[in-house]
């Protein structure tokens, strides 16, 4: 670090040579007293003006009923004897070597299907989600079902609710988190990007803050996107690539999730395992995905938009299969080191990594559409567009190498194989008009 030099006489010179300052007599200095008092004085109404406006508005227009990205922040109903029990009795260890796992999002996708690999092999799980209404919470409440009925209890919170997160660590002594709370979809960002920063930067602050102060620490997975390689044009993508060039709000606040895990495990010693996720499909899926909405609609006999780049350039996704996914995850969890922080300081290097999860199998979505058309027995209309600018990029694939090296990881489902269990399970879940497709 260089030295604060001492001052020396040529501090006194000014700064702009022949020219000297003449001192200010008492009487112009009052004047600027005066002056900025009645600055001071008229900012201050207006301050206090737009805080009565903020406060005194209808209740039609308050922020907490009109702005999608806060409706997350409504009371929920928690706590008590029974509630504590049943917090306790959902992350209770069922085999000897198992772990207690907080699963944030676990009414999610990915969330759903995590929590199910962990509770069948013996792990103590928890899960957390708010059950916002960004697609039918409807499939969400499905998906608690289906884990209440293997034993996993959803506490309906947000993860911006520091009084609920350090509740929950003070019922139970969890040894990991697998963070999946997000706000997710890439176009959506365009509508309601208020939503991305309160979910995705200020949710997994909140968590991490809860975390650093826990006494044991616990390790963390959490879900980062392979959204974060943006603009990249190098492929296959790499752990190793750049990623300062995201398309997206989406991808922007998962890379500011990723420079935010780097702080925390520097500072505090968390244990911090990022997990790039490449275009996921499956059962129990988002219906804001593509092969989700594409079924829906050829079911329908609407016609499907598939984009098509500059000079009628392919656009192609590294599908990954759910079930792939989940594998991932639990191999994550389970490599994954201690958290070497206690109440909030740091007591040595703790573990940082990050890891892409994909396919390596790009395929032209053109080809996922010729395989539904198969699969349902129904020809798509299909209307050709070009790639809007909305933050979708042209391709996305994989390089896996690492997460082989390091996980274990080996993807064994390919896309038509996938896909037929996908569509297995629309045509049983909407079936006999019990659901509403959309």
């Amino acid at each position: 670090m260089s030295q604060l030099k001492p001052m020396s006489h040529l501090d006194n010179i000014p700064s702009t040579p022949g020219k000297f300052k003449m001192d200010k007599s008492p009487y112009i200095h009052r004047l600027r007293w005066h002056s900025s008092l009645a600055k001071l004085t008229f900012w201050s109404f207006v301050f206090l003006g737009l805080i009565l406006l903020f406060f005194f508005r209808s209740p039609s227009s308050s922020p907490l009923s009109s702005d999608p990205s806060r409706r997350s922040l409504r009371t929920y109903n928690w706590g008590g004897p029974t509630w504590e029990k049943r917090v306790r009795s959902s992350a209770r260890l069922r085999s000897r070597n198992g772990m207690s796992v907080l699963v944030t999002g676990a009414a999610g996708f990915v969330g759903t299907h995590v929590s199910t690999a962990l509770k069948r092999r013996g792990d103590g799980v928890l899960g957390l989600d708010n059950f916002n209404d960004y697609y039918d919470p409807s499939l969400k409440r499905a998906r608690q079902a289906l884990l209440e009925r293997t034993g996993v209890f959803i506490v309906e919170g947000d993860i911006n609710d520091s009084t609920l997160l350090s509740k929950l660590f003070e019922v139970v002594a969890f040894t990991h988190v697998m963070h999946l709370a997000a706000q997710a979809g890439v176009r959506y960002a365009m509508e309601n990007p208020g939503s991305y920063v309160h979910s995705n930067i200020a949710g997994l602050v909140s968590l991490l803050e809860v975390c650093k102060s826990a006494n044991p620490q616990p390790a963390i997975v959490w879900a980062s996107s392979s959204s974060v390689y943006g603009l990249n044009s190098k492929v296959p993508f790499s752990e190793r690539d750049r990623t300062d060039q995201p398309a997206s709000l989406y991808a922007a606040t998962k890379k500011a999730g990723e420079e935010i895990a780097h702080t925390y495990n520097h500072i505090y010693g968390l244990s911090l395992t990022g997990l790039r996720f490449f275009t996921v499909y499956g059962p129990w899926g988002r219906p804001d995905m593509a092969y989700f909405f594409f079924t829906k609609d050829i079911l329908k006999g609407k016609s499907i938009s598939i984009f098509e780049a500059a000079n009628h350039g392919t656009v192609a996704r590294d599908f990954t299969y759910i079930d792939d996914i989940v594998k991932g995850c639990l191999a994550a969890l389970d490599t994954s080191e201690k958290s070497t922080g206690s109440g909030g300081k740091k007591r040595g290097p703790a573990q940082l990594r990050v890891f892409n999860l994909g396919n390596t199998s790009p395929v032209p979505v053109s080809d996922l559409v010729s395989i539904l058309e198969r699969l349902l027995k129904v020809k798509a209309k299909r209307r050709i567009m070009k790639l809007p600018r909305n933050g979708d990029v042209q391709f996305t694939h994989a390089n896996i190498s690492l997460a082989e090296r390091e996980l274990g990881y080996k993807p064994s489902t390919d896309l038509q194989t996938g896909l037929k269990k996908f569509v297995r399970w629309y045509l049983n879940y909407y079936s006999g008009g019990k659901k509403a497709a959309g």
